[in-house]
């Protein structure tokens, strides 16, 4: 079975001229990230800017998606590369010094 949609829309117009005026800036070459400044030259971080933007003046949009809590409770194979760099450096000294 077909399930029924909403005739509502998801982004309302605000939202969509908001994103339009991003894109349009983007292609121009005028488009700058936030304290960076630098140039703005993926779509898709254009409508990204362009819906932060349209949320912030109260525009109708979507909340944006939450990162996962997993991802935050593993840790990186960098933070276990250098916790484990630092517990053989201090065996090998050990060992050096008991000689």
């Amino acid at each position: 079975m077909a399930t029924k949609r909403s005739g509502s829309r998801k982004f309302g117009p605000a939202a969509s001229k908001n994103v339009e005026r991003e894109m349009k800036a983007m292609k121009q070459g005028r488009l700058a990230m936030g304290r960076s400044g630098k140039k703005v030259t993926d779509p898709k971080q254009a409508i990204a800017i362009g819906l932060s933007e349209a949320r912030r003046k109260g525009a109708k949009v979507p909340a944006a998606p939450k990162k996962s809590a997993a991802k935050k409770a593993a840790p990186t194979k960098a933070a276990n590369k250098s916790t484990r760099k630092a517990t053989t450096g201090a065996t090998k000294k050990t060992a050096k010094q008991k000689r």
